[in-house]
């Protein structure tokens, strides 16, 4: 007999219970020791129940393991009376070990064991690194809100000024970081303070400058001193322009938040992150759909080899397009977004390369932009060296969303009803779309949806982490 209405409601009101401790643990991890806990790569600090309860869902089925609320309890409490330093933990992985490990008789023996390089006898402090984000446009204004929502205690990654080309609008600038059309309000306090022409956000003070050029920025009236320039324009992608950011005073490192043109190194975090020398000091995050299908096709390459491949972008129309038609530099893009479909070019098949040396040559890609606002997916038409089933694929990119180097670049979905409004939102660069895989002996079809916004932004954000030299020690 089906239990009655009653019992569900006492079982759900029981796990409600347990996610608010659970959301307790979290923040006090947070704010007292700078560690961030996951689930499966979703972070947990500053959600609510709901949301934690959420990620236990789909904790249970990306890992196919019976991984609740209950079992993540008893871990955070335990984790909460270790002397853990600053770093990222993953409960995922850690309820996952502790499942299969043969001594259930003491989890606090457990976790010691699994994270003692975390553990430290007195207190730790973080190293700090000023950021300055040059353009405050879509990507822009995104890296200012993870940058205020993970400052804590003003460690790490600490959002110091932002410089805004053309006529400075100060209320203007704020309201579009307040309210946004597709990734909702700010989370938080946002003060205006008109007179130092500056932002009070969650406790970060934050000027604004006005100036057209890097040189016309000098960063230590701000008392900013030896920071990483976040450059979100996209308008100089090159070394000699570049390093103008570096002519100014107070920087000493810049991150371009495009593809980089000559010998910029062209990074895609997980992949090749530290593909630089040690005296680089002018770095690239790549493109959105770059750090889209890099990841997926280095778990493939690795696996069964790629012969050669075809990658065809569905791009949501950006702000270098027309509204409506108007006259463009570049073919097509005149055509007005919101009504067209326009075929348009890529670098991001020619940048695999940059990431990948193996795959140089064999990799062609196109993109269509469409009437979407925000989401794009890529869609792999690859040939490989060995076969493989439709099942091995799946089972493959599922593994690497779980375990290994890659688990915060790759996501896996068998959701059937799931469309690009599903995708706001996600942290992660690339998203398996694992039932319309296709694969017929060596030949397989593979769509990624990538939110081009978000998920880009967080790759930038965790590339800046090691150019900045702050990154915390990971437990994924």
């Amino acid at each position: 007999m089906a239990q009655g209405y009653q019992h569900y409601i006492d079982e759900w009101n029981e796990r409600e219970k347990i996610a608010f401790r659970a959301v307790s643990i979290v923040n006090q991890l947070w704010l007292n020791r700078s560690v961030e806990l996951l689930l499966f790569r979703r972070s947990l600090f500053n959600e609510g129940p709901i949301e934690i309860l959420k990620h236990h869902r789909y904790a249970r089925e990306i890992s196919q393991r019976d991984v609740g609320i209950r079992d993540s309890i008893n871990i955070m409490e335990a984790l909460n009376k270790l002397p853990l330093r600053p770093s990222r933990i993953d409960l995922g992985r850690l309820m996952v070990e502790w499942l299969d490990d043969a001594d259930h008789s003491d989890i606090e023996a457990f976790l010691r064991k699994r994270l003692d390089p975390f553990l430290t006898n007195g207190e730790v402090s973080m190293p700090k690194r000023d950021v300055v984000l040059y353009g405050f446009g879509r990507i822009g204004r995104l890296l200012a809100r993870f940058l205020i929502d993970s400052q804590g205690r003003g460690n790490g990654l600490r959002l110091r000024a932002v410089v805004c080309r053309g006529p400075m609008d100060l209320v203007k600038r704020a309201q579009l970081l307040r309210r946004d059309s597709v990734h909702g309000s700010f989370k938080g306090n946002l003060t205006i303070l008109e007179k130092e022409n500056a932002i009070l956000a969650n406790g970060c003070f934050v000027p604004f400058i006005e100036a057209n050029h890097p040189s016309q920025v000098d960063l230590s009236k701000y008392d900013i001193h030896d920071a990483l320039v976040i450059d979100n324009t996209g308008v100089w992608r090159d070394r000699e322009n570049l390093t103008r950011h570096l002519e100014g005073v107070g920087v000493s490192r810049v991150l371009l938040t495009a593809p980089g043109k000559g010998d910029i190194p062209n990074l895609v975090y997980g992949v090749n992150t530290y593909a630089f020398k040690d005296d680089e000091r002018i770095f690239s995050a790549a493109s959105c759909t770059t750090n889209a299908i890099v990841p997926v096709l280095k778990v493939l390459n690795d696996a069964y080899g790629i012969v050669h491949g075809h990658i065809e972008t569905v791009h949501s129309y950006t702000n270098d397009q027309n509204l409506l038609d108007n006259f463009h530099s570049k073919p097509r893009r005149g055509r007005a977004a919101p009504i067209n479909m326009v075929i348009t070019s890529t670098g991001a098949a020619s940048a695999v390369a940059k990431a990948i040396p193996e795959l140089t040559g064999r990799i062609s890609g196109n993109a269509v932009r469409v009437p979407t606002a925000n989401v794009s997916l890529a869609i792999l038409n690859l040939e490989l060296e060995n076969e493989a089933s439709r099942e091995q694929i799946n089972d493959l990119l599922r593994q690497a969303s779980l375990f290994g180097d890659l688990v915060s670049q790759i996501d896996h979905t068998r959701d059937e009803e799931l469309v690009s409004t599903d995708m706001v939102g996600n942290r992660h660069p690339a998203v398996v779309d694992s039932l319309a895989t296709i694969a017929e002996g060596k030949r397989i079809v593979l769509y990624v949806w990538y939110d081009n916004e978000y998920g880009y932004s967080v790759q930038v954000l965790r590339l800046a982490r090691v150019i900045g030299e702050v990154e915390k020690p990971t437990y994924f």
